[in-house]
């Protein structure tokens, strides 16, 4: 079942530290972690490429055929959620993320996936860390949402989920490490931008921070002028 935890308190030394091993990282990605000087982390697993230091990443992009789907009835206190609704996934694509209640009954709850089977073009039942609260019906749907720290990737110009972090080190693909949610970050900047103002998630250069236009989705504020495809200082406010 869910819990809730204190931060996590780590050592300088191990922030640009990255591992390939799954079974001992695999249950903390998007763990908060701190060095104790303003700066916040979030644990990840790169994705399809390899992070960069200083580029921005994104959350897994949005399956929206993964979304409303309809519900087989469930009992308060089950610990599965199936679907009726046909969808094509791999094995524990979703686990570690949510099932989503987005119609009555039981619309509001989320719950955690624990694992589930592959799934090709069929009916897919999930396993879940947290008890169904409010007993679901036929009538019940519910979006399955991935962690979004799992399998990031370098945020795209047009958006397809939300920016979780600036990367660190270098991660391998599906290797696991750090990037930096809050605090002062060395971040791309696409074009200029000037000290004290805010920043955003560019939709030019993939990665990179931009100076606010009001559209895109905000980032932090920039800690010193910054020329444009070179890095500088961002207060980053991701978490």
């Amino acid at each position: 079942m869910s819990s809730l935890r204190s931060d996590l308190l780590i050592n300088p030394q191990d922030l640009f530290n990255v591992s390939n091993n799954a079974q001992a990282s695999a249950t903390n990605l998007g763990g908060l972690a701190t060095t104790g000087d303003g700066r916040y982390f979030r644990f990840v697993t790169a994705g399809a490429v390899a992070l960069v230091p200083g580029k921005l990443q994104q959350a897994p992009a949005e399956v929206t055929g993964d979304q409303n789907l309809t519900a087989v009835a469930a009992a308060i206190g089950d610990l599965t959620i199936a679907t009726t609704s046909t969808v094509t996934v791999t094995a524990n694509q979703y686990a570690g993320g949510w099932a989503v209640i987005s119609v009555t009954p039981g619309q509001g709850y989320q719950y955690k996936i624990a694992s589930h089977p592959a799934a090709t073009a069929g009916t897919l039942s999930l396993t879940l860390e947290d008890p169904i609260q409010v007993a679901l019906t036929t009538s019940s749907r519910f979006d399955l949402v991935a962690n979004p720290y799992k399998n990031v990737v370098v945020n795209p110009t047009t958006a397809t989920s939300t920016p979780i972090g600036v990367a660190v080190a270098a991660t391998p693909i599906g290797y696991y490490g750090w990037v930096q949610t809050k605090g002062v970050a060395a971040v791309l900047a696409d074009g200029t931008v000037t000290v004290g103002t805010a920043v955003v998630a560019s939709n030019a250069t993939a990665g990179a921070v931009e100076a606010l236009t009001g559209v895109q989705a905000p980032v932090g504020i920039a800690v010193t002028g910054t020329a444009t495809t070179e890095y500088g200082a961002i207060n980053l406010l991701l978490d």
